[in-house]
């Protein structure tokens, strides 16, 4: 069975998974998910990845962030561009996520990015999904 929306999977598993408190969520790999999980690390939302070569593509291992009271670090992802109705915004359009609170990831020519590195580097772009 083919997935059409890879990226709203990936949000999905990760949402479910910090719903029931998991430590780790498990996804099929690629290079997307890759470069957002990347973000998701460097922003503080998730402690780190890895990729293991299972199946023909192989698995990208999240492994998920929560205080030390059991609070999750993410509270909300939220798909924003889908296949069926894209969303581009130029760099002054860019959204500001829960007043700087959470972050909106940016699919631009120099590839994916933050919404504060976006605007940095005065890019705009298809506004993937935002996380907070």
């Amino acid at each position: 069975m083919t997935m059409t929306d890879p990226i709203a999977d990936l949000l999905t598993r990760i949402r479910n998974a910090v719903l029931v408190g998991k430590d780790r969520c498990d996804v099929p790999a690629s290079k997307v998910k890759l470069e957002l999980s990347k973000i998701l690390q460097e922003e503080g939302f998730i402690r780190t990845f890895k990729v293991l070569e299972e199946g023909p593509q192989g698995t990208l291992r999240l492994y998920l962030r929560y205080s030390s009271d059991g609070e999750p670090a993410i509270h909300g992802l939220e798909r924003i561009s889908r296949p069926g109705l894209r969303v581009y915004r130029g760099v002054e359009a860019l959204p500001h996520v829960r007043g700087g609170m959470g972050v909106a990831v940016v699919s631009t020519s120099k590839g994916l990015m933050t919404d504060a590195k976006a605007r940095e580097s005065r890019l705009g772009g298809e506004v993937m999904c935002r996380v907070w």
